[in-house]
């Protein structure tokens, strides 16, 4: 069956509060201690599968998860033991899963590229977890009014009354985890579990969202798409946090036959793929750069793809686009200067430049990332996302309408816009530089719109060129292969000089602008204007290569 849930983080300051609205009459606590089973090599968790033994209160249930859209639902297979063989493995230090449950057709195809036999002989338990869980159920309060009327209506219609009784069976199950997950050879090594989850048990989509919006308002919750599994696997390998997550485009699942709205739920869904991850590992306490940076980028692609496409589908919230601008330019005020501090100043270091210290510059910045991203308005913003990409696209108006009918026109009306502003570029004079406009570029840099900076060419040619990048990468599924990877090419080999290019322009002004109260940094500002010619004729080079080659659409 496929498990449909919201996981969250709870912030220390909400405990309280929330512990009275999980601890009710109705709710039932229940300790659960898990076997978390893989090979050494960490093969089932690489492919995004856990293996797990669990004792429930008097029973134990043996499940596998895999699969699913990669943000809230998932294929969950439960299996219940029996109680005297577990209990006669346990005392012989021999719990193991049995693999032949999952010759089941309905769970087969999650370990298909597994040999069974095989694979039971090399696994092994990498870890536990030791949980109380209260949980409690919540039901639609609008179903039992509707049902009310209902009854007092013997007119309402067959139609109404099967509405009625689908919205009866809306049920969620909000479940409060507290433990540890416990290194598997040294119990030593541990990690607190401390979160909450929304599992929808019945009905429809719709109120698991409405509940987890309000929950999350209420007590500043933090989505988090970590699962137990995943922080077991960290735990392991002595880390605290996944490696950051980079645009995936082999999970944009598009083709030719895909409708508007459809289309733009995949791209949006692949958007979040990217985003999710990052953020949850920032809410978390990440404080690593990259996170930071494929956080940001996955907010540019997202932006991109709701203005581009903001015909595709009449659910498409016009305020979204306010709060993902704060944020990434929130984001970005911190990381650029973050970056310069731990990367480049070591690097010019090596190079015989004296040392500098940022430290100040950086606790003038009062918004770290951990309050951008645990930001109320963010996180539901993210749940009003996530709830898009599952809505039916097949009810809207533009559902008769295949995208790839609609798609050239948004492409060459952005590609006209690219030439424009790289022949606007190309008229610059070679030493222009801008250098007393520090503040209006890094503000540019940080954001994702910038049409109030158009009137700058280095501006305008950035925005173009990367709004090109993602609007092709999203097309291309739809289209021949082969020329859209050509084209694709070209277009991220400008982009990335591009990058270098504005980069260096922005440690210029910075190193420039921090000699005024400290002369040691002129050796900076020196270093990367140096570099700024040789890198605006690289740029322009691969800009050429992107007027004179045909379009893949």
């Amino acid at each position: 069956m496929q498990e449909i849930e919201l996981k969250f983080l709870i912030p220390p300051a909400r405990l309280k509060g929330l512990m009275r609205q999980a601890k009710v009459k109705s709710s039932q606590d229940i300790h659960m201690a898990a076997h978390y089973y893989d090979t050494p090599e960490q093969d089932l968790a690489q492919a995004g599968i856990g293996l797990r033994i669990r004792q429930e209160g008097d029973a134990w249930v043996q499940t596998i998860k895999a699969g699913g859209d990669g943000i809230a639902a998932r294929l969950e297979h439960n299996t219940i033991l029996d109680n005297e063989h577990v209990q006669a493995m346990l005392d012989a230090d021999e719990l193991m899963p049995d693999l032949i449950l999952y010759e089941d057709p309905a769970i087969a195809p999650a370990l298909a590229d597994f040999k069974l036999k095989k694979l039971a002989k090399k696994l092994t338990r990498q870890y536990m977890t030791d949980v109380q869980r209260t949980t409690r159920l919540l039901e639609d309060d609008s179903s039992k009014e509707s049902s009310t009327n209902e009854d007092s209506n013997e007119d309402s219609n067959e139609d109404s009354n099967e509405e009625n009784r689908s919205k009866k069976s809306s049920t969620i199950e909000v479940a409060y985890d507290i433990g540890q997950i416990i290194h598997g050879n040294d119990d030593s090594q541990c990690q607190d579990i401390h979160e909450i989850e929304f599992e929808l048990v019945s009905g429809e989509l719709e109120f698991l969202f409405a509940t987890a919006k309000l929950w999350c308002k209420r007590y500043k919750l933090c989505l988090s798409t970590v699962t137990k599994a995943e922080r077991g696997g960290l735990l392991i390998k002595g880390e605290n946090y996944s490696p950051a997550v980079c645009a995936d485009l082999k999970h944009l699942n598009v083709d030719q036959d895909s409708s508007m709205p459809t289309f733009v739920r995949a791209a949006v869904h692949n958007c979040l793929l990217q985003i999710l991850p990052n953020s949850s590992a920032i809410a978390a306490g990440s404080q690593d750069n990259e996170h930071v940076l494929q956080l940001r980028i996955g907010l540019r692609r997202l932006h991109i793809a709701l203005k581009a496409f903001k015909k595709f589908s009449d659910q498409l919230n016009t305020e979204w686009h306010s709060i993902l601008k704060q944020t990434a330019t929130l984001l970005g005020d911190y990381r650029e200067l973050a970056h310069l501090a731990t990367t480049i100043e070591p690097k010019l270091q090596q190079h015989g430049a004296p040392s500098l210290d940022w430290t100040e510059n950086i606790e003038r910045i009062k918004v770290k990332p951990i309050d951008a991203v645990r930001a109320n308005d963010f996180q539901l913003t993210l749940l009003e996302l996530i709830e898009f990409t599952m809505s039916d696209p097949s009810t809207e108006p533009q559902a008769s309408t295949l995208a790839i009918d609609k798609l050239p026109k948004i492409l060459a009306k952005k590609h006209i816009k690219l030439l424009k502003a790289e022949q606007d570029f190309d008229d610059l004079a070679p030493d222009y530089l801008d250098l007393d406009d520090l503040e209006a570029d890094n503000a540019e840099r940080n954001s994702l719109v910038s049409d109030d900076l158009d009137s700058n060419p280095v501006h305008k040619v950035r925005r173009h060129l990367k709004d090109l990048r993602y609007l092709s990468e999203f097309a291309a599924p739809l289209y021949s292969k082969k020329k859209s990877k050509r084209w694709l090419k070209r277009l991220i080999k400008a982009q990335k000089s591009l990058g270098q290019y504005q980069d260096h322009r922005y440690y210029q002004q910075c190193y420039q602008q921090k000699s005024l109260t400290d002369p040691n940094a002129l050796y900076g500002a020196g270093w990367f204007a140096a570099t700024l010619k040789n890198d605006r004729n690289r740029l322009q080079k691969r800009l050429a290569r992107i007027q004179d080659r045909p379009t893949f659409w």
